[in-house]
C-alpha cells in the first residue's frame, strides 16, 4: 500500500537490526504493549512469527525507504479486547523520533480502505492505555468512535490493571 508519504509493506528478515533499533527502546513497547526487545534475534523472530502474516505491515518513509513503525490488524491480543465476531482489532506503533508527524494518522487511514475496499469486514476496534493520548488521537481522527468500554492488560505489567480505552470504527462501503 502507498499514501503520500509512506509505503506499507510486508517485513524482511533484512529489517531485524531496524526493528531492533526501535523495538528496543522502552518507551515504545511500554505505549504498545509490548516489552522491549533484548536482541536483534529476538526482533528477528517477531518478524518471522507474529509479523509473518497478510495483514501486517511495515511502515516506511517512502522518501529514504526507512521502517519507522508497525501496523496490522487481526485477532485480539492476550489483554482481551471485547471484539465481536470476526471483527479483527487494529494496531500500530512507530518510532520515537517519528511521533508527532501524522505517519501513524495516515498508515492507519490506508489500512480502513484497505479494509472498506478489499474484504467483507463490517468493523475494526482499537485500544489505547488511557495514558497514550496522542493514540487516542490517531484513532478519533480516522473516525473510531469511543465505545464506553475498558479493557485491562495484566499480563506484560505483573499483574498490575493497567487499562485499555475501546474504540470502534464501522467499515463504510
Amino acid at each position: 500500500m502507498e499514501t503520500k508519504r509512506l509505503l506499507l509493506r510486508h517485513w524482511r528478515e533484512t529489517d531485524a537490526e531496524t526493528l531492533y533499533a526501535l523495538a528496543s527502546d522502552p518507551d515504545i513497547g511500554s505505549r504498545a504493549g509490548w516489552a522491549p526487545h533484548q536482541t536483534i534475534e529476538e526482533s528477528r523472530n517477531v518478524i518471522q512469527t507474529i509479523f509473518n502474516d497478510d495483514t501486517t505491515w511495515a511502515i516506511v518513509l517512502k522518501e529514504t525507504e526507512e521502517v519507522i513503525g508497525a501496523i496490522g490488524y487481526g485477532a485480539s491480543c492476550d489483554c482481551k479486547l471485547p471484539a465481536r465476531e470476526g471483527e479483527p482489532i487494529a494496531g500500530y506503533w512507530i518510532g520515537k523520533a517519528y511521533w508527532n508527524k501524522g505517519y501513524c494518522t495516515e498508515a492507519l487511514a490506508a489500512i480502513i480502505e484497505h479494509v472498506r475496499h478489499s474484504t467483507l469486514i463490517p468493523s475494526l476496534i482499537c485500544g489505547h492505555f488511557t495514558d497514550n493520548v496522542a493514540s487516542r488521537r490517531v484513532m478519533l481522527k480516522c473516525g473510531f468512535l469511543p465505545t464506553g468500554e475498558t479493557a485491562y492488560d495484566e499480563q506484560l505489567y505483573a499483574g498490575k490493571q493497567r487499562p485499555i480505552s475501546i474504540l470502534r470504527l464501522e467499515i463504510p462501503r
